[in-house]
């Protein structure tokens, strides 16, 4: 009895030293985790951008808001081309993403979102801001452009529409050009390239949906 008392008790240390020995290495697993996670991070946090990210993400976003808010008032209308209606749908749901994710950017980078504290309105008309190194918001519509495609009517509206929007894309694809010429941070480059394909596309689509109207 004491022989197999005390195989007992040399069994049971045994398992708490093993017992032991896996806690350890889960929490050194854990701890090493934890550290390769944060290391990542601040990778991230760390890629280098330039000024030319930082202009092209404050530009771009107030263009972006306004080609959203050009869609928002044609989709309203009445009387409007499926295919206008499409079209507006497809451009909000591409730009509204970009939006954010330019945001965040500048958030990340410490930057505001307009240069100097300044916050474009459809009001200012589509020229470069003084100070901009020549990267304005080109393509923007005036408070004129605005108020008339917001009073046209029908087949009036989806022609203005397009003809407005295919302006306001040429200006967007010049910015995100000098982005892709002049930019650091590879995200920034990437969505730049993006947004060139893709209202390249657009522009040539528009332009057939004018043809037929």
């Amino acid at each position: 009895m004491k022989m197999k008392s005390l195989l007992a008790g040399v069994a049971a240390v045994a398992a708490l030293v093993m017992l032991t020995a896996c806690s350890d290495t889960n929490d050194d697993q854990s701890a090493q985790n934890r550290s390769s996670a944060s290391l990542t991070a601040s990778s991230a946090a760390a890629e280098p951008h330039n000024q030319a990210d930082v202009m092209f993400a404050q530009h771009m976003i107030p263009h972006h808001e306004q080609a959203i808010e050009m869609s928002d008032v044609v989709l309203a209308k009445d009387g409007i081309d499926p295919r206008v209606i499409e079209l507006a749908n497809q451009i909000k749901a591409a730009q509204g993403p970009e939006i954010d994710r330019m945001q965040g950017w500048l958030t990340e980078w410490g930057q505001s979102m307009m240069p100097s504290g300044q916050r474009t309105t459809s009001s200012m008309p589509g020229m470069g801001m003084p100070g901009d190194g020549g990267m304005g918001m080109n393509g923007m519509m005036s408070a004129e452009d605005m108020a008339a495609l917001q009073n046209a009517q029908g087949v009036d509206a989806s022609r203005l529409y397009l003809t407005q929007m295919i302006v306001h894309h040429q200006g967007a694809i010049a910015m995100a050009q000098n982005e892709i010429d002049s930019g650091q941070y590879p995200d920034t480059i990437a969505m730049a390239r993006s947004i060139a394909d893709t209202q390249q596309r657009e522009i040539i689509t528009m332009q057939n949906i004018l043809v037929s109207l």
